[in-house]
């Protein structure tokens, strides 16, 4: 029964200093620049920039350390985008009535909209090759 405790224990000590180490590495997650072809979506330009497009939305925050681990994709996504393709991003701190709108619960968000028109949604940390799949289906 004692042995039984003291393992009992040590698990719960490793699994507290695994979670710490991790929260560390994902605060420590810098800062990427958006890519060039990227598009800032704003209550003004929101509807404007997603008519007549496929316009994957991210919907991010800058404390959100899931989200500065999808900026890094969400950019190469963005270069290999063409034609009527883009990638748009919203921040949730600053247009929070953009994320009401689309009931954004949690972020990372991504909404695929095709014409202005929400067809699909992700929530997390998504691949580059997953991304780009769902914006040729769209």
């Amino acid at each position: 029964m004692q042995t039984t405790m003291i393992i009992i224990g040590l698990l719960i000590v490793a699994f507290g200093m695994f979670l710490y180490t991790a929260k560390s590495k994902m605060k420590n997650i810098p800062l990427v620049d958006d890519h060039d072809k990227i598009l800032t979506l704003t209550d003004q330009n929101f509807q404007h920039q997603t008519k007549n497009k496929v316009v994957l939305v991210d919907f991010w925050a800058s404390w959100c350390a899931p989200c500065r681990m999808m900026a890094p994709v969400l950019n190469e996504v963005a270069n290999e985008l063409s034609g009527n393709l883009h990638v748009g991003k919203v921040n949730v701190e600053q247009y929070q009535s953009i994320a009401q709108k689309f009931k954004v619960r949690g972020i990372p968000t991504l909404i695929l909209f095709k014409n202005g028109v929400e067809v699909n949604r992700f929530v997390g940390v998504k691949s580059k090759d997953f991304l780009l799949q769902q914006i040729q289906k769209a």
